[in-house]
């Protein structure tokens, strides 16, 4: 895929979202979905949504079925647009088979040494 900035700028928000989450699945990346549960709380009340701000581990599973689901709110997928698009940057080149991550403009340096 390759994508840089300005690719993921021209993508809406909802295919961004499903990009990830359709990524991460094939990957079963329990690591993003558990990253997204932990930012619910801050993009309903990025969102407006003051209840689901409040929101307690012991909702943790209708947060991931919120997160998996494609009926939600989109000003909360709006908020989490950078999640997927870090997502994207760093995990798409290696399912289209670039093994050197695929970073592009702005992709952090993930080099060891």
């Amino acid at each position: 895929m390759g994508e840089n900035s300005t690719d993921f700028d021209q993508t809406s928000t909802e295919e961004l979202r499903e990009r990830a989450i359709d990524l991460a699945r094939k990957r079963w990346d329990v690591r993003f979905f558990w990253q997204l549960l932990r930012m619910i709380p801050a993009a309903e009340a990025a969102a407006g949504n003051e209840e689901g701000s409040r929101a307690s581990i012991a909702q943790a599973s209708g947060f991931l079925y919120e997160a998996l689901s494609a009926e939600s709110d989109p000003k909360v997928h709006e908020a989490l647009r950078p999640v997927y698009i870090e997502y994207l940057r760093e995990h798409a080149a290696e399912e289209s088979g670039d093994p050197g991550g695929g970073g592009g403009p702005g992709a952090p340096d993930r080099s060891e040494g």
